[in-house]
């Protein structure tokens, strides 16, 4: 529906050259919350232009230059009155005018009923690069791009060719896993020199890369999703740009980008942030440091740069109808400056949801950066948070023996912290994603383990995230290459010898997995999809190496236990006996079978019993 660049036609009457190349955003709403926009207008010397507008409803309050003359930012106020319409934007520079014609729109979205992904919800991470290909609606999508590298899938840090047109065509096949939103990395213009498939170097904030597909694809996808009843979260990165932005070479203002000499990389150190010892010479390092040489570090306190990046999330919730951001290298912006963005976001859409990348391997430093938290005395705003001490230590839990501190155990003490978190079910959980090792090192010999973490993820408090192949069991290490934990899904992609999008194309041990997982998911969604998500949790110590949960929502039911051994375990059911009673009679959530509770239950090896009493 939108391009990324409003049309400009010069008027008649004076000299022919333009005057303004680009505004952003492209276009705008009338009836949003914030009555402000800001226009940024880039063109040669438009810093020096004289601007008038004369549009019912619209008033130009101020009209800013940029430290570079190629820029000028526009700051309008728009009356509720404000009808949908062009806005005439008169520029003139010496001998030359021209006159855009800016869009306003009526809103797309009812903004209160507009829903974000909540712990309702199951998300599916994937990276489009390597998820599935399809047929794209431009014949050429490396016209208009400066760096042409072609896809090689012989190469883990290519590109391999995974677009949006080839998540569409599986977005059958994901309902039918029985998810519920897709959680999809960064498909923004990543025009970059080392090709940056990953999409984590911005350089074009309102255009779809065209190795994805179009901004109307883009559109497809969240309205196909939608058809289905899925949401679809949209990976954003604030932080940081990519090298190749035209900003680079071209800053708006002196203070854009922080360090702009590439003197200063961040040094991954987040304890600075609230570190009450911390220097300031590590605290400038951490926050300010460019993320990596290919990455220069935005400055959100300049409050033109932060009204850009405010106005183009809304602009992309708005054009697109996305149901929730997750925000790259959340700790490493400024915290004032994504407090504000947050709060802009929510205020235009209340029922939005927004997870920050908070990487700490320990409950203190996430919950830090939860709103509402009560050891930071600054409120971030930030709804969500990450779960990086799960995947952690996952793999110890649901694989080392029980002990009195192993395990099991470990898992229960995981939990027992959430006194931390002012809300603990706004805390994305997983067991791994596109950064760290698979949780499948390799393929298992047995599911045992594997089926204890996925019931565990999906039964727990909080909003699971699946990382895509999670389902066929994709394994391995980042060791040596992050592409080795990026790998193509197999099937999506034109020449692939097994297709594992069907049941014909998987091994039976992908089978056993895929079913496991989707009758879960099913059962999650259909069945007790209020209890997991609404319900109290309430856990028992794993002092007889079985741990043993409740979820609890007025008087329905859901119970999981869990064997940490590799041998048959006998309970004894008068210490579960709150949750419990002797003569409770509940079913089996995947098997149907009815189970009524005696003196004693025994667990076979490694199983994981789910029960439910409605």
């Amino acid at each position: 529906m939108f391009s990324s660049l409003v049309l400009l036609a010069a008027s008649a009457g004076m000299g022919n050259a333009a005057i303004v190349d680009k505004i952003e955003p492209p276009c705008w709403w009338v009836g949003m919350q914030n009555d402000t926009l800001q226009l940024m207008v880039s063109g040669k010397d438009v810093a020096e232009a004289q601007v008038n507008a004369a549009y019912p409803g619209v008033q130009l309050i101020e009209s800013v230059a940029g430290d570079s003359k190629d820029y000028k930012f526009l700051y309008f106020k728009l009356s509720p009155e404000t009808k949908a319409g062009d806005m005439p934007l008169n520029f003139t520079l010496g001998d030359k005018a021209q006159t855009v014609n800016y869009p306003l729109y009526n809103r797309n979205l009812s903004a209160k009923e507009h829903q974000g992904f909540s712990a309702s919800d199951v998300l599916y991470l994937l990276m489009p690069d390597r998820f599935a290909e399809g047929k794209m609606q431009e014949e050429d999508p490396y016209a208009t791009l400066d760096y042409k590298a072609q896809p090689d899938r012989n190469n883990p840090n290519a590109r391999h060719g995974g677009n949006i047109a080839g998540i569409i065509d599986r977005l059958d096949y994901l309902n039918d896993l029985g998810v519920t939103a897709i959680w999809v990395c960064p498909v923004l213009e990543n025009d970059m020199p080392g090709g940056s498939y990953h999409g984590y170097a911005t350089t074009d904030y309102y255009r779809i890369d065209p190795r994805f597909g179009t901004n109307e694809e883009w559109n497809k996808l969240i309205e196909e999703a939608h058809k289905r009843g899925m949401k679809v979260v949209m990976d954003m990165i604030f932080n940081h740009s990519g090298i190749a932005h035209p900003w680079i070479e071209n800053s708006p203002t002196e203070d854009w980008f922080n360090h702009p000499q590439a003197d200063v990389m961040t040094n991954f150190r987040l304890s600075t942030i609230h570190d009450p010892y911390t220097s300031d010479y590590d605290l400038d390092a951490t926050v300010n440091g460019w993320f990596v040489r290919g990455m220069p570090d935005l400055n959100q306190r300049n409050p033109h740069l932060m009204k850009y990046l405010t106005q183009n999330s809304i602009w992309w919730i708005e054009s697109s109808g996305i149901n929730g951001i997750r925000m790259d290298t959340y700790p490493y912006a400024d915290m004032k400056g994504m407090a504000s963005w947050i709060k802009d976001v929510l205020k235009e859409y209340p029922n939005f949801n927004i997870v920050g990348e908070c990487w700490y391997e320990n409950e203190g430093g996430a919950a830090y950066w939860q709103r509402g938290s009560k050891i930071n005395p600054e409120n971030t705003e930030l709804p969500a948070v990450m779960d990086f001490k799960l995947i952690s230590e996952g793999r110890k839990y649901f694989n080392e023996p029980t002990t009195p501190w192993t395990g099991l155990n470990g898992l229960y003490g995981h939990l027992a912290m959430d006194f931390l978190f002012p809300d603990p079910q706004n805390i994305l959980t997983f067991l791994d994603n596109h950064d760290t090792d698979r949780w499948l090192l390799s393929e298992p010999e047995n599911l045992d383990s594997w089926k204890q973490a996925i019931a565990f993820l999906l039964t727990s408090r909080g909003i699971p995230q699946l990382y895509y192949g999670t389902e066929i069991l994709m394994n391995g290490s980042k060791e040596g290459s992050d592409g080795y934990v990026r790998k193509d899904f197999p099937g999506g992609f034109k020449g692939d010898a097994v297709n594992a999008f069907t049941a014909e194309g998987r091994t039976p041990i992908q089978n056993e997995a895929w079913d496991y997982l989707s009758s879960l998911l099913k059962w999650r969604r259909d069945v007790a999809n209020d209890v997991i998500a609404e319900g109290t949790l309430k856990h028992f110590m794993p002092i007889n190496c079985a741990y043993v949960y409740e979820r609890r929502l007025g008087d329905k039911q859901v119970v999981v236990m869990i064997n940490g051994t590799d041998e048959s375990l006998d309970l004894d059911m008068a210490r579960y006996a709150e949750i419990l009673p002797e003569g409770a009679k509940l079913k089996g959530a995947l098997t149907g079978k009815d189970v009524v509770i005696g003196e004693t239950l025994t667990l076979s090896p490694r199983e994981t019993l789910i029960l439910q009493n409605f």
